[in-house]
């Protein structure tokens, strides 16, 4: 079931480097000298970024809280996203310092989020897997991701628990969102990786292997074999495979 670690692979490529990685006995407050290659960092990586504009941070924005009046859309109050979410207020602030420079409208719609997307997976085309991931995001289905929406999916794939992320992962192949996945559903999912990762990645991936892939999806999770599997196989088939407990812990010291 190598779809689940390359799925993770791929998240946690766009979204490594958002926040500050934590270091044991130290603070988790960044450095004056760190702070500008954060931000750097975040943009390059925030689903809104333009790359020809970088605006520095100064070495006492990051203390500030949110500032609203120039955006069109206003996020919920900081201590309210706190409470819904497991980021702490710096990191908020630096999450939403990015987001507000560099979309100034608030929100993200799914074009922007699929070229910046594709930036991390040149090799390949990764405009279909970035449609799903944007319509996981997007939970409000109204064609946009507000900064809400951005940090309420980060804090699952980066700190929820294993429960959470797998929840967040059978939502994100559930594609049309009726509570199971069905064959023709996952066959989407793979080749929409197959084609994102490029025909010339090491080992050379098969053009039949989409298809291999999702008959060993079914093989292993479809326990009452009726051609869909629901949230409670696929939770408990999750579980039980030690490869897939392993990629869902590569998001645990990401930030």
């Amino acid at each position: 079931m190598a779809f689940i670690p390359q799925t993770a692979g791929a998240v946690l490529r766009s979204v490594r480097g958002l926040l500050p990685h934590r270091h044991k006995g130290k603070s988790n407050a960044p450095s004056s000298q760190s702070k500008k290659t954060i931000k750097q960092r975040f943009l390059k990586l925030l689903p809104c970024c333009r790359p020809s504009a970088a605006p520095s941070v100064s070495e006492n924005s990051i203390e500030d809280d949110f500032e609203l009046s120039t955006v069109c859309h206003r996020p919920e109050g900081l201590d309210k996203l706190q409470e819904q979410t497991k980021f702490t207020k710096k990191e908020l602030q630096v999450l939403y310092r990015g987001f507000k420079n560099e979309c100034p409208s608030g929100v993200v719609n799914e074009e922007t989020f699929k070229h910046i997307y594709s930036q991390f997976f040149p090799q390949g085309d990764s405009s279909t897997y970035a449609h799903f991931l944007f319509e996981a995001f997007d939970t409000n289905k109204n064609g946009s991701v507000s900064f809400e929406d951005f940090v309420a999916g980060l804090s699952i794939i980066l700190r929820g628990s294993i429960n959470d992320r797998l929840n967040w992962a059978f939502n994100l192949y559930d594609l049309n969102k009726d509570g199971c996945i069905t064959k023709e559903e996952m066959m989407d999912i793979m080749r929409s990786i197959y084609d994102m990762m490029g025909k010339y990645t090491y080992p050379c991936m098969q053009d039949d292997a989409p298809r291999e892939h999702v008959e060993n999806f079914f093989q292993k999770m479809d326990r009452n074999q009726d051609g869909v599997v629901t949230i409670e196989e696929f939770i408990e088939s999750c579980q039980k495979d030690e490869n897939i407990m392993q990629s869902m812990q590569l998001f645990d010291n990401v930030i």
